[in-house]
């Protein structure tokens, strides 16, 4: 009984952890990646369109920039205007797979473990797609998506497509909310 007890402590423990996260039962699905992706093409700045909820994206005027570097890793910016005023910037890096170009990972403390950040489908000037999920203990998975855009707004027929493409591989799409890009700063 002791250990069951623990098991369900340590469940709860999970589960309010990933609160304000996209929670499934199951292990991840494993959609597939933009065939023959090319960093070089992807670099520079995103918009976030649309996204599933992520606890650790509280503002609007949500920005990513991806630049390379010089060790053949991705430096990653991301950036949102907090209600505050203030603009919350993080810094860190990511890394391709070998044999899979378009399955990153990516990091931004170095205490914690990388996350996938997997490009779906990206024309490399107008929309990216992309979606990280992680499975804990085989038993549930937190996943997230981004619908991003080279500039602050999308065409509604590209959002619905892409929308549409993570329900093909059936990634629910119930929760995804639009970002605010309308009210930022000419700064940011």
């Amino acid at each position: 009984m002791p250990g069951t007890l623990a098991l369900v402590s340590v469940l709860f423990s999970l589960l309010y952890i990933t609160e304000g996260q996209t929670f499934n039962w199951g292990r991840c699905p494993d959609p597939p990646v933009q065939e023959n992706f090319d960093v070089t093409k992807y670099v520079g700045k995103w918009y976030e369109i649309e996204k599933l909820p992520a606890s650790f994206e509280k503002g609007i005027c949500i920005q990513a920039n991806y630049s390379l570097k010089e060790n053949g890793k991705i430096k990653v910016i991301n950036q949102e205007l907090r209600s505050d005023g203030t603009i919350n910037r993080i810094e860190g890096e990511a890394v391709q797979r070998d044999g899979e170009p378009a399955k990153l990972t990516v990091s931004f403390y170095w205490a914690m473990p990388s996350s996938p950040y997997w490009v779906l489908a990206t024309d490399y000037e107008n929309y990216s797609m992309v979606y990280s999920c992680t499975t804990f203990i085989w038993l549930f998975h937190i996943e997230y998506a981004w619908i991003l855009s080279r500039t602050p707004q999308l065409q509604s027929e590209t959002v619905e497509r892409l929308k549409n493409l993570l329900r093909s591989y059936k990634i629910d799409t119930e929760k995804i909310r639009p970002t605010d890009q309308m009210n930022c700063p000419p700064e940011m």
